[in-house]
C-alpha cells in the first residue's frame, strides 16, 4: 500500500535478499512484465541503468547482493526506491557510506527531487548534514518529540542539546600516546579472489600501541578482505600478519581472539550479536573460552554466572540500557546495541583492536560515548586498527590515515593536515592520479 501511494524508505537496516542479483532486488514487487506476463529484464536493466546514471550510484545490475559490501547495498536499497518513482522518500541515514563529493551529489539529487514536488523525510546524526539539506527539523528523544524548528534557527550546538543533554561530540584525541612498540603488524599481504583476481594488493602497515591507524576507502576497495586477513576469515596469497610482533599468519581465529585480537565488526546485526538470545549470552561470543566466561578443567565448561556478572559490569560501564541482561539484543536500540558489542570487546582487554565502522547508524549520544571509550582505551597503550566510512571520525581519532583504491594503499597521511574533502579525494582515487600527473 505505501508503494502504490509513492512512498519509498530506504532502512538503516538493509531490506534485501542476497540470493538475488541486484537487478532482481531493486525490481522485487514492481517487475516490468512483456505481454503474457513473461517478465522484461531487458527493460527493467535500461531502466536501472537510466537511475543509477542519473544519480551518481554505480552498480553492476548482474552481481549477486551477497557479494557485495554494505556500501553496495545501500547505493542496492536507495536506487530501489528511486527506481519506483516514490514521491514521499524517506531515508534512514542515506550517507552513511559515501565521501563527501557523493554526498554533495546526492544532496544534489534531494533537492532536485525537492523542487519537481517530492516529500524528503531525511533521518540522520550527522548534524551538519541535517542543517545543510533540510528545512524543517524534527528533535526525537526517548520516542518523543521535543521540537520542531526551521533549520535555519537553530545550529549545531543547539541540535545536540536539544538531542543528548551535551554539546556536540568531538572525535578529536588528545596527546599523542603512541609507543615504539608494535601491537599489530601487516607484511606484504596480497589477497586473490576465486577468479584470481587481486583484492588486496601488497599492503604494508604498523600499528604501534597506544596509537590508532585509520583505513580510509570508498567500500569494496579491499578494506573488509584485510581485516579478514588480520582475523584469520580470509586467506591470504602472500605475506605476513604479526600480533604482537608474534606471527600469527597461519593461526586459527580462537588462536588470535585468545591471545588479545579484539574485533568490533561493521555489522552489528549479522556479525556481531545473536539477536534472539539474551543479552549475557551476546556478551561472551567470541571470548566464549576465556575467563570468566569459562570455567573448569581446560576451560571446557560454560559460566553462566561469568556471563552474567561480565555483562551486568558491561552494562555499568558503557551505559547499555536496557531493562535487564535477560532480553534479547534485538530489543535494544542500535546505539546500546553498539555499546554492548565495544563494551565485550573492551572489557576482555585487548592488545589489539579491529573496529570497523564502530558507530555507524548510531545516535550522537552513543556516538560521544564510543569515542571516548575508544580514547580511554588508546592512552591505555590499546593499538587500534580503525576502519571508518565517517570522515570526520577518521580525521579525529586517527594518529595516521592509510587509504586504499583498488586494493593498494595509496597514501599514508597525517590526520592534523588534511580535510575531509582531500581525503574524499585520495578514496576516489582523483587526488592519487593528480599526485601522480604532478609527479
Amino acid at each position: 500500500e505505501a508503494i502504490k501511494a509513492g512512498i519509498g524508505m530506504v532502512h538503516q537496516h538493509f531490506m534485501l535478499a542476497d540470493q538475488l542479483s541486484v537487478l532482481e532486488n531493486v525490481i522485487l514487487g514492481s517487475e516490468p512484465t512483456k505481454p503474457g506476463g513473461v517478465l522484461n529484464f531487458q527493460k527493467a536493466r535500461d531502466h536501472l541503468n537510466v537511475v543509477s546514471e542519473a544519480y551518481g550510484l554505480t552498480v553492476e545490475p548482474m552481481e549477486l547482493l551477497e557479494t557485495l559490501e554494505v556500501g553496495e547495498r545501500q547505493r542496492v536499497e536507495i536506487i530501489k526506491v528511486l527506481y519506483r518513482g516514490a514521491n514521499i522518500l524517506i531515508l534512514d541515514e542515506p550517507t552513511a557510506v559515501l565521501v563527501p563529493h557523493e554526498v554533495e551529489e546526492l544532496f544534489r539529487n534531494i533537492r532536485e527531487l525537492q523542487e519537481n514536488g517530492t516529500t524528503i523525510i531525511f533521518i540522520d546524526h550527522k548534524l551538519n548534514e541535517v542543517l545543510e539539506i533540510a528545512d524543517t527539523i524534527t528533535v526525537l528523544r526517548s520516542g518523543k518529540t521535543v521540537t520542531s524548528v526551521p533549520a535555519n534557527n537553530i545550529t549545531a550546538e543547539e541540535l545536540a542539546e536539544l538531542m543528548v543533554g551535551s554539546e556536540l561530540p568531538s572525535p578529536s584525541t588528545e596527546d599523542s600516546s603512541v609507543t615504539s612498540s608494535i601491537g599489530l603488524g601487516v607484511e606484504n599481504v596480497t589477497i586473490r579472489g576465486e577468479d584470481e583476481r587481486i583484492i588486496v594488493d601488497d599492503v604494508t602497515l604498523d600499528v604501534h600501541k597506544g596509537e590508532i591507524v585509520g583505513i580510509a576507502g570508498v567500500e569494496g576497495n579491499g578494506q573488509h578482505e584485510l581485516v579478514g586477513a588480520i582475523l584469520g576469515t580470509q586467506l591470504i596469497s602472500s605475506g605476513k600478519v604479526f600480533l604482537s610482533e608474534s606471527e600469527i599468519t597461519k593461526s586459527d581465529v580462537r588462536h588470535r581472539r585468545e591471545n588479545g585480537l579484539g574485533y568490533i565488526p561493521q555489522d552489528r546485526q549479522h556479525e556481531g550479536l545473536l539477536l534472539t538470545a539474551p543479552l549475557w549470552e551476546n556478551a561472551a561470543l567470541g571470548s566464549q573460552t576465556r575467563s570468566p566466561f569459562a570455567t573448569g578443567l581446560r576451560n571446557w565448561f560454560f559460566s553462566r554466572k561469568g556471563s552474567r556478572r561480565r555483562t551486568e559490569e558491561i552494562c555499568d560501564e558503557f551505559d547499555v540500557r536496557t531493562p535487564n541482561i535477560e532480553v534479547a539484543a534485538h530489543a535494544l536500540s542500535g546505539g546500546n546495541q553498539q555499546k554492548l558489542l565495544v563494551g565485550k570487546e573492551l572489557l576482555s582487554n585487548p592488545t589489539v583492536l579491529i573496529a570497523s565502522h564502530p558507530t555507524r547508524g548510531i545516535d550522537v549520544g552513543a556516538q560521544a560515548a564510543i569515542w571516548g571509550q575508544i580514547k580511554d582505551a588508546r592512552s591505555d597503550g590499546l593499538a587500534t586498527l580503525l576502519i571508518s566510512a565517517d570522515l570526520d571520525e577518521l580525521i579525529g581519532l586517527s594518529d595516521v590515515i592509510y587509504v586504499m583504491f583498488r586494493g593498494k594503499v595509496v597514501a599514508k597521511l597525517d590526520p592534523n593536515n588534511i580535510s575531509a574533502r582531500d581525503l574524499g579525494g585520495y578514496m576516489t582515487g582523483s587526488s592519487v592520479q593528480e599526485h601522480q600527473h604532478e609527479n
